[in-house]
């Protein structure tokens, strides 16, 4: 660090002169003009006043700017809850709103579900719905049996006209749909028969055997021909159901008489193939058709006769008034005894009855006191003349009954002629057969082309019609083929179609 150098110069001497003392003064005053010394302590008092005046002011101010925050605040929390009220009511609204969309919205789908499954229904099935809702009319005693017999003439003479303004009715209620019907002007002349089948197969309900595919075959043959046709089966518990449109049980308890009381029975509609279909369900005798099986048990008669007796009871009650029965084989071959010796007077004059035996192996041989269960007078049917076995005397044939109480019978076979069945395939009804000969009409299998058609079937290694036979050799020369068998081994190729039995061989 440097060091600080002074260099003294002379200074000169200079005289100071002497200070006065100070001079007490009397306290600093602001005067008046009046010049009162008074007045400037007033002054101060006021301005103290005035500060504690603006310090109160200033404290009354902030009072109410808290008071005035505060009240800003409840406000706000008002118009909080408000506001979340009404957002609160603005979601329920829009939940509701919402929810009425989506209920209109399935409204709409089952609306149009119900036009498609309308628009994809033929004319038989559209008519065959309107038969079913007439008969619950008349079940219901919303119509006798007089005007549900008109209606059905009218259903039957209009099929094409009614299915354009019927083909959606499933919604309906039946008060609206009587009204159209009573609307609906008829007048042209019955043009085609009324057939009920009372049996126990159907396909695709009941995929048994002949009988099944024969009973849809034949309705849908004749119902393309024109007339109307029906199928009352037994509500088995193995039914297949998934082809039944619009199936639901009939809202009409129907009695039925059996073993002396009248009992009550389930009724279930639906169409199938376009053809109207009823399904019997007992409920006193509930196990009758809950067995896996649809044949082969100790009470086979007990079961169908029950059936058989239920459905001329339930046509009666209907006010059905068809112009034919058609029963098939010994387990509805009662309805034909049953018709004409209690039926018939209820209304049922005008209808015949149509016999179909497909086989005689199994002919329904019955004690006959059996027949009072059903209504039955066994000691008036077990004679030589109706129902009395040709060999054991002391028993009751059903099948013979079904031959002698129809007006027509039919035989299916599709190579033996009528005297061959007679006399050696009739398994000892040959002199029963021999009696009503005349009302014998032999009838070969078919095959329903709604079902197989050689001409479109894409399983077919090449297709052929009656116009054009070319492709059927081919499909011979392939099938021999395929089983190994030579090209000439056979000018006839024979094969076997359904059930093997001594009738219904086809070629």
């Amino acid at each position: 660090m440097g060091t600080l150098f002074f260099f003294h110069s002379p200074i000169p001497h200079f005289s100071l002169p002497s200070m006065p003392k100070p001079i007490a003064l009397p306290p600093l005053s602001c005067l008046r003009n009046n010049g009162d010394v008074n007045s400037l302590h007033e002054q101060k008092s006021e301005g103290n006043k005035n500060v504690d005046m603006s310090q109160s002011m200033c404290d009354d101010d902030q009072n109410v700017k808290q008071d005035n925050i505060w009240q800003l605040f409840k406000e706000a929390q008002q118009n909080i809850l408000y506001l979340n009220k009404q957002r609160l009511g603005a979601i329920e609204k829009l939940d509701k709103t919402n929810r009425e969309k989506q209920s209109l919205l399935s409204k709409i789908k089952k609306l149009e579900a119900e036009k498609q499954a309308g628009a994809g229904k033929d004319n038989l099935s559209t008519c065959s719905e309107l038969l079913l809702r007439i008969d619950a009319m008349v079940l219901s005693s919303m119509i006798s049996a007089g005007e549900a017999s008109e209606l059905r003439s009218l259903v039957m003479n209009h099929k094409v006209s009614l299915a354009d303004v019927f083909n959606i009715i499933s919604h309906k209620k039946d008060p609206e749909l009587l009204g159209e019907l009573r609307r609906f002007s008829d007048g042209h002349k019955k043009n085609g028969f009324h057939i009920v089948h009372i049996c126990t197969e159907m396909t695709p309900l009941v995929p048994r055997g002949s009988v099944a595919s024969y009973v849809t075959g034949i309705s849908r043959a004749l119902q393309r021909k024109g007339h109307l046709v029906e199928v009352i089966l037994p509500k088995y518990a193995s039914l297949n159901l998934d082809e039944v449109q619009g199936l639901h049980e009939v809202n009409v308890e129907v009695t039925s008489y059996f073993n002396g009381q009248l009992h009550g029975n389930r009724i279930w509609t639906g169409v199938v193939f376009g053809i109207g279909v009823t399904l019997i369900e007992p409920k006193y005798y509930s196990s009758f058709f809950s067995h896996e099986m649809i044949y082969g048990y100790p009470d086979d008669f007990e079961r169908f006769s029950y059936f058989c007796r239920a459905s001329l009871d339930y046509i009666v009650k209907c006010g059905k008034q068809p112009d034919v029965l058609h029963l098939h084989n010994w387990e509805t071959a009662i309805v034909g005894p049953l018709f004409w010796d209690t039926f018939v007077k209820q209304g049922l004059e005008g209808t015949r009855i149509l016999f179909t035996c497909h086989g005689f192996n199994s002919q329904g041989i019955e004690q006959p006191d059996k027949l009072a269960l059903c209504g039955l007078d066994p000691l008036r049917l077990h004679r030589p003349d109706r129902l009395q076995d040709n060999t054991n005397t002391q028993l009751v044939n059903i099948l013979k009954g079904g031959v002698v109480y129809s007006n027509r019978v039919v035989i299916m076979s599709s190579i033996y002629p009528k005297h061959v069945i007679v006399h050696n395939l009739s398994h000892e009804l040959e002199p029963t057969l021999n009696v009503h000969r005349d009302k014998l009409v032999i009838a070969p299998y078919g095959l329903d082309k709604s079902t197989w058609d050689p001409s479109t079937d894409y399983f077919l290694p090449e297709n052929f019609n009656a116009e054009n036979m070319n492709g059927k050799a081919f499909c011979k020369a392939a099938l021999l083929q395929k089983l190994g068998l030579s090209e000439h081994s056979s000018t006839i190729l024979h094969t076997n179609v359904g059930e093997t039995t001594a009738n219904n061989i086809l070629f």
